[in-house]
C-alpha cells in the first residue's frame, strides 16, 4: 500500500505542473516515507531523500512483519485480520506524518510569506 501511495506521488510530482499537483504529491509522499521529514523535505537536501526513502521502507517492512505477528496469533488467521491489523497501524503512521506536515507548514508558512 505505501508503494502505491509513493507511486501516485512520483506521477503527481513527474506528470502534472498543475497546483494541486504539489500539494498532493508532497502529502502523498510523506505518507509513503515517513522519513522524508527527519531530513527536511521538502525544504532539506536532496542528496538525503534516498536514504530517508529506505529507512522508510525498512519502516514499512517492519509494520507488516508486526501486523503478520498480531494477525497470526489467531490459529485460523485469514488476510483480513493481516489487513485489520496493518491499517491500524498505517493510519497511525499516517495521521502522524500529515499532523507533522500540517505543523510544519504552520511553523515554515510565517516565515515564508
Amino acid at each position: 500500500m505505501p508503494a502505491v501511495v509513493g507511486a501516485i506521488a512520483w506521477a503527481a510530482l513527474r506528470i502534472s505542473d498543475a497546483g494541486w499537483s504539489g500539494a498532493v504529491g508532497l502529502v502523498a509522499g510523506v505518507c509513503a516515507a515517513p522519513a522524508l521529514l527527519a531530513v527536511g523535505a521538502p525544504f532539506g537536501d536532496n542528496d538525503l531523500y534516498p536514504i530517508a526513502v529506505g529507512a522508510s521502507a525498512v519502516m514499512w517492512l517492519l509494520v507488516g512483519w508486526l501486523a503478520t505477528r498480531r494477525a497470526t496469533r489467531n490459529p485460523m488467521a485469514t488476510w483480513r485480520d493481516y489487513w485489520r491489523h496493518f491499517a491500524w497501524l498505517c493510519g497511525g503512521i499516517w495521521l502522524g506524518a500529515c499532523a507533522a506536515l500540517g505543523v510544519s507548514a504552520l511553523v515554515v508558512a510565517d516565515p515564508l510569506l
